[in-house]
């Protein structure tokens, strides 16, 4: 009997509409530069508003991230991790970001998904386009935009995207801008279907992923200008060839789910599944403590110390299962926080002994392969419990730019990864 095998890159040829060629490339891989986590879509009756429509039908939405590490191919992901039903993609490009909502010139792509300009993304599923020739360099600004033709429920978005995004009518993801003043284009500061940027780059390349809250996903951090805490890093990192990945979600808890699946459950989607990732920094913790009692969770029990280690030595058990390294963070100060808003009880001394017991288990405790210890670095030396006033945004609980510059810049990259230097990767658009 005549037996037949297909060989590993046709497989990938069929799952990623590449050819054997593009796919079996053994002195390259995929790395991810860039992530937004998936959260589920809340309704009107949550404090907070969504600020995404309900429904997308005969629209394009469009939207800037900006990588950490470039490359010279790179390829997209899009999410319906909390969708019902199948949503349609009816087209996408990709290209090189100018200002706000407009192109460069001739860097436009268009993605296809298996070899077809249109795809379905399935309920629960992300959606990986095909690999495009879009050389980038590193911390690039990319343009990604995605034409939905039917009535699509907005289900799955990351709401604090900290860039503005627009929603246009009708099938634009080849304009060179969005007109603003054309009618029924909207703007939104959340993220809707693009979950991932991943970019063709050597075998040795690596990821830093950070798992945390909103002082990561950078809650009060200047719109539009790169600077949460993360970002601030990814440009330290990246002339060494490592990617720096967020997977912060404002809101989120790492026992309960909040604004976003609690952490424990959303820890393999959104790091330990991201190509590349070899280390996660842990910043995650202050929503558990402070959340309970308050309008967002006014009925909730706060989680007692021992429950908060149980669930970081669960994390850190699938990190190690997998060969990746986990850094622990010690929370930041919070006094005062959030002063004249409906949770202006966030801080409790009760809850802050919490933390501050916390952060004993955090430096002392031996679990974790290194230790940033951020609440030192930001902590107003006069009243330890408060935020220095130079880095706080005003809320007593974010940093504000200048202390998410400072907790990036304090951290000595040795501890998190321990590589010789490259160059940057230098696009040359052809």
């Amino acid at each position: 009997m005549q037996r037949f095998s297909i060989l590993p890159a046709t497989l990938l040829s069929l799952a990623f509409g590449t050819s054997p060629v593009q796919a079996a490339n053994a002195d390259t891989t995929w790395l991810a530069s860039w992530t937004a986590s998936p959260q589920a879509v809340w309704g009107s009756d949550f404090v907070l508003p969504a600020n995404v429509p309900a429904v997308l039908h005969e629209q394009t939405v469009r939207q800037v991230a900006r990588l950490s590490v470039g490359g010279p191919r790179l390829r997209i992901v899009l999410s319906n991790a909390y969708g019902k039903v199948p949503l349609r993609i009816g087209a996408a490009s990709v290209a090189l970001a100018a200002s706000a909502s407009a192109i460069e010139a001739g860097s436009l792509r268009t993605l296809t998904f298996s070899g077809q300009p249109s795809a379905s993304v399935a309920p629960g599923a992300p959606l990986v386009s095909d690999p495009v020739d879009l050389p980038v360099p590193d911390l690039a600004r990319l343009t990604v935009s995605v034409h939905l033709p039917h009535a699509s429920p907005t289900s799955t978005f990351h709401w604090d995207g900290r860039e503005t995004a627009w929603i246009a009518p009708h099938d634009q993801t080849r304009a060179a801008r969005i007109d603003d003043s054309q009618a029924g284009v909207q703007s939104t500061t959340a993220r809707l279907l693009l979950s991932a940027i991943q970019v063709e780059a050597a075998p040795a390349a690596q990821a830093v992923a950070i798992l945390g809250d909103s002082i990561s996903d950078g809650a009060s951090a200047s719109l539009g200008m790169d600077a949460r805490w993360p970002d601030f890093l990814a440009a330290r990192l990246a002339p060494q060839g490592v990617a720096v990945i967020n997977a912060g979600i404002s809101g989120a808890r790492l026992l309960s789910d909040g604004m976003g699946t609690n952490a424990l459950a959303r820890f393999e989607r959104d790091v330990l599944a991201q190509p590349g990732v070899r280390t996660v920094v842990v910043l995650i913790g202050i929503n558990d403590i402070s959340w309970p009692g308050t309008a967002f969770a006014p009925r909730e029990q706060r989680p007692t110390l021992e429950e908060l280690t149980a669930g970081y030595a669960q994390l850190i058990a699938q990190a190690r299962s997998r060969g990746v390294r986990v850094v622990g963070a010690t929370l930041t100060p919070f006094a005062g926080a959030l002063p004249g808003t409906p949770l202006s009880d966030y801080y409790q001394l009760d809850k802050d002994a919490l933390r501050q017991q916390l952060n004993a288990w955090i430096r002392a405790s031996g679990h974790f392969d290194a230790v940033l210890d951020f609440d030192a670095w930001v902590r107003d030396p006069a009243q330890p419990l408060r935020l220095l006033p130079a880095y706080d945004s005003g809320d007593h609980l974010h940093p504000g730019d200048a202390g998410n510059r400072a907790l990036a810049e304090g951290i000595d990259l040795s501890l998190l990864l321990n590589q010789s230097p490259r160059p940057a990767y230098k696009a040359v658009l052809r």
